[in-house]
Order: structure tokens, then sequence, then C-alpha cells
């Protein structure tokens, strides 16, 4: 082939073709395919999934057509992980609903499907429609560009989705979002960065911004107590590492001088007040007041913030307010140079309680000593005894709180709640809750032990079975205060029987009225704690089988009682949880 009719070959094939009428061209059409489906994150939950079918989609497809290409529609109420969740899945459901009606009504523009106001006939005045020629084709409209704001339930924040223009619809300006802005009367917190970028940018079409942004109220703190004492007092002993208790370091005395802040207050602050994007005011509550537990020897200082203690005392906390408790500190023993101590308030001993002194205190009683033979300890709180309780058969220690000694020997001793001890030797015992007997030697020996709840001790006897008494639940306390009433209206009834056996004389009548005073007032409590026992019969509230006994090995001679139920060990048991089931004692 010459060169010539390649040349020619060549042009023939890249000929250009006829361009048809204009009537004639179809544009390619772009396949209406849904965007790609936006994925729901599960860390995001203000991402609005958008079905196949939503109306958006629609708009979308159709701007394609119109402008190219265009970014896949997103609608986040909240990119930056600002929001509550609660709040941001309450918002997104309004948001959805919002959004499919106000895209539904575009679409339904466009098509050319809205409803139009009837136009006035000018000659007769009546509301007639147009006729239009019946073979003119209907006009599409052209719809500018749609800024449409959606407001949160509590109009704090205001977000903003431009749908774009149709056809020849003006595109999105400055202008157009002042005005939207004006008509929905957003004026606070309001991004002008974002109006000024949303004015130009291409991509700013099916895209939900976060447009403007309240204030919340905040609603003040109230005030708070700071307390420098403690409200509740934890009665625990720590045991070294010899299986030893340190009683002296039981922490159970918080001393205060006079002037000493108790506590302190935190006053409460303001609340601050919100604004609304669309600029109005949120209310906020202001914090409320605490007032100070003023108690007994207790002042508020000039400020009104402090608590401060009116007199040297010992500070606790009771019920509702703290008070100070005058402490008696008594620099030796209890003695002849001191006498019986009787004592509204605490009272810390740093010696003694020599045998035949009686101390009896409204609050907490610290001896640093030992409670010797033939005396009596009475106290409204708790009883320490730092070196132990050696009796002689008539010493007794009352507490109606909790005991806790070194040791307690041939001594009748009864609290109200617990009793913590290294030793018992030969002694009645009384408690209302639990005997722990289980630093140093933890031995109980011979006696009678009483306890509502439990006994805890390493052993429990002797390996010369002498006779160990151990008696579960009850209510040991006022069995105690009913033998000591009946105890002690037997002596003054023996006491007034010899008085009267002396010749008259005007002692002697003095004497007796004394006595017969004493005596009623013991049997005024003889018959309280007799009322007291059978109310307490009738009500059913005394269960025998409520307590238990732990210990490490129970030697024989070892009487256990439950109620009417009483068990005697004939032989060692070790390691046992000794208990009533059903009636019946076990042990375990």
């Amino acid at each position: 082939m010459s060169i010539k009719k390649k040349i020619a070959s060549f042009l023939s094939k890249h000929k250009p073709q006829p361009e048809e009428p204009e009537s004639q061209a179809a544009p390619e059409p772009i396949p209406e395919s849904a965007p790609e489906a936006q994925p729901v994150l599960d860390q995001n939950e203000a991402l609005l999934e958008l079905s196949a079918d939503h109306p958006i989609n629609t708009l979308y497809n159709q701007r394609r057509q119109e402008a190219g290409y265009l970014p896949a529609p997103r609608v986040c109420l909240d990119e930056d992980g600002e929001l509550p969740p609660e709040m941001a899945r309450r918002e997104v459901r309004r948001l959805q609903s919002a959004l499919k009606t106000v895209c539904a009504s575009r679409v339904k523009e466009a098509s050319g499907k809205a409803k139009h106001s009837p136009k006035k006939n000018r000659k007769n005045g009546k509301q007639e429609e147009e006729a239009a020629p019946a073979d003119a084709p209907a006009a599409l409209p052209d719809l500018d560009a749609l800024p449409y704001i959606f407001l949160s339930s509590d109009k704090l924040y205001a977000w903003i989705i431009i749908f774009p223009p149709v056809r020849k619809g003006k595109e999105l300006s400055r202008e157009m979002l002042l005005e939207t802005l004006g008509k929905q009367g957003i004026s606070y917190g309001v991004n002008t960065r974002l109006l000024d970028r949303l004015a130009h940018d291409d991509s700013r079409y099916f895209h939900l911004y976060l447009l403007a942004k309240g204030k919340p109220a905040f609603d003040g703190k109230n005030g708070n107590i700071v307390d420098n004492y403690p409200r509740v007092i934890e009665r625990i002993l720590e045991v070294n590492e010899y299986n030893q208790v340190d009683y002296t370091s039981l922490n159970l005395i918080y001393n205060v001088e006079q002037g000493q802040e108790i506590c302190h207050l935190i006053k409460p602050t303001e609340g601050e007040p919100g604004r609304t994007v669309d600029n109005q005011e949120l209310p906020a509550k202001s914090g409320r007041s605490v007032p100070l537990p003023k108690g007994r020897n207790t002042e508020i200082s000039e400020d009104g913030t402090q608590l401060l203690a009116s007199i040297a005392g010992h500070v606790e906390f009771s019920g509702r307010s703290f008070q100070v408790k005058p402490v008696l500190d008594i620099k030796g023993d209890v003695d002849f140079s001191t006498g019986n101590l009787n004592f509204l308030g605490d009272i810390n001993i740093q010696g003694d309680v020599l045998s035949g002194f009686t101390v009896r205190a409204s609050g907490n009683i610290n001896v640093a000593g030992v409670v010797e033979a033939g005396s009596t300890v009475e106290a409204g709180g708790d009883l320490v005894v730092v070196k132990g309780i050696l009796g002689d058969g008539i010493t007794t220690a009352q507490s109606q709180k909790s005991v806790f000694a070194k040791f307690i020997e041939n001594a009748t001793v009864c609290a109200r709640e617990n009793i913590q001890t290294d030793c018992i030797v030969g002694s009645g015992v009384y408690c209302g809750g639990e005997v722990v007997v289980r630093s140093g030697r933890g031995a109980i020996m011979g006696g009678r032990i009483w306890a509502a709840h439990k006994i805890s001790a390493k052993s429990v006897g002797s390996p010369s079975e002498c006779k160990s008494s151990i008696v579960l639940g009850g209510r040991p306390c006022i069995i105690f205060e009913q033998e000591a009433a009946r105890r002690e209206v037997n002596a003054l009834e023996m006491e007034l029987e010899k008085l009267e056996c002396q010749p008259d004389s005007p002692t002697k009548s003095s004497l007796i009225g004394k006595v017969k005073i004493k005596l009623a007032a013991a049997g005024l409590k003889l018959q309280r704690a007799k009322k007291t026992l059978d109310e307490q019969a009738e009500a059913r509230e005394e269960v025998a089988d409520d307590g238990r006994l732990e210990c490490d090995v129970a030697y024989p001679g070892t009487k256990i009682t439950f109620g009417d139920q009483t068990l005697r060990l004939h032989q060692a048991s070790r390691f046992c949880v000794i208990r009533q089931l059903e009636g019946e004692i076990v042990i375990m």
C-alpha cells in the first residue's frame, strides 16, 4: 500500500461524525444508585443511617446529574464527640423524622407536584385557576439553595444542612444564611467562620454542620461540712507479729482544746445562668446551705464557717451534732486522794483503780493500769483497761458499749456490745454482742461466759477439765441487770433488818429512811428488768439458737448451753464450730 493510501485510510477512520439536532440529544444517564451507605459506628451514636429509599438520596442523585461529582451525604450530630450519649440518641431520633419530612417536601416541590395557591381573576374577582393550554408541557420550577436549621430540644445546639439549588436556582450565599438565621431567631454562639466557609465551599451540600452552640446553665454546689474528727469510731484492734494487742493505742478518745476547730463549712456556690442559641436565658439554681452540727459545749465562729470547742474535752458525734464532753484526767491512781469518782463525761485514769473504790462516768473510761479486786467501774461508753481486770469474785466492770481489757480474772463483766480480751479466767461475762478471745493466750478457763451472738477463742476449758460454762443466745445484759438488782434488794433488806433490831434513836430513823429509798429504787430496777424479759418472751424475741461457739480446741468439762438445751463435752474437740440446729446442739 502506498503512503498516500495509508494517510487517506487513517483520516477516514478519525473523521468527526455530524452533530445531531439539539432536540434529539440526550445526556448520558447517570445510574440512580443510592450513595454508599454510611456504616453505623458504635462509637458514634450521633451518626444518622440513611436508607436507600430516603428522600435525601433522590435530591442527591438529581444534583449529581446536574453538577457531576458530589460527596455522599453525611448526617452526624456530633463529629467531635461532645454530646452525651443519651442526648445524642434522643436528638438522632428527632433529626431522622424532621429530615425525612423536609427532604420529602423538597422532592415534591422540585418535581412540580407542590400545591400552588389559585390566582384571582381580575375581571370578576373570583378565584380561578388559569387554564394552561392542553398542548403546553408542564414547566418544572427552579429552586434556590435551601439552608435547613435543626434545633435541639433544649435549644442549646443548632445544626444546619444545606440542600443545593434545583435546575437554574440560585447557589447558596452568605445573605441566604443570614436571612435563615434571622427567621429562626438564632443569634447566640453562632460560628461565623463556618458561615464564611459554607458560602464558598464546594462540598457544603448534604452535610450536617454544628452552626451554633448555647451556654448550658450550671447549678451551684451545695454547702459541705469538712470534719476534723471522725463521726463513727471504728473499734478495730490490731494484732502485732507476736499476736499481742496494744490496748494503749485504741484511740477511742479524741481530745480537743478550747477554741480548737472541730469542723468547718464550705459555703454553697451561686448558680451560673445559661443561654440558648436563640438568646434566651436559662435559669440556674443556687446551692443550698448546710448548717454546722452544733452540739453541747461548741460554738460557731464569727464568720459562720467554723465549729469550735467552747471547752477542753473529748469530741464525740452523737446523732446529728458534735459535742464536747468534759474529760476528767486523773494523773495517778484512784485511791483515797481522789475518792470515788462519779463524772458526767469521760474519765482518763493514768494509774490503777485500787481495791474498794468506785468509778462511774457517763462517757468513756480509760484505765492505764489495772482494776483491782473489790472495785466497781461503770461506763456509759467504752471501757478500756490496759493492764487488765484482776478481781476477787465481787469486782464488777460494766459498759453500755464495749469492753477492752488485757485479761479478765475472777470478775463480773457486762458489755452491751462486744468484749475483746486476751484471757478470761474464772469470771462471769455477760455480752450483748460477741466475745473475742483470740489475741495473746486466747484462753477461756472456768466461770460462765454468756454471749448473745458469738464466742470466739483459741481454747475453752483446760486439760485438767476445769468446769467452764458457755451460754449462747438470749439477752444476757438484761439477765445481768436483773441479777444485780436482786442482789442489791437482798443486801438492802438485810441491812434494813439489822437497823430495825437496833435501839430507837434519831440516827436509826435517818438510816432506815435512806435504806428504804435505796430499796425502793432497787425494787424499781428489778421490776423493770422482769417486765423487759416478759415482753420479749411474749414477742418471742429471744432466739435460743442465735449464737455460735468457734474455738481451736474445747476441752472436756466444758458445758455448752443454748436455751434449754445443754451439751457436756467428754472429749476434746479441735477446730470446731458449735451451734444449735433444729433444736439440737451440733459440733461441726
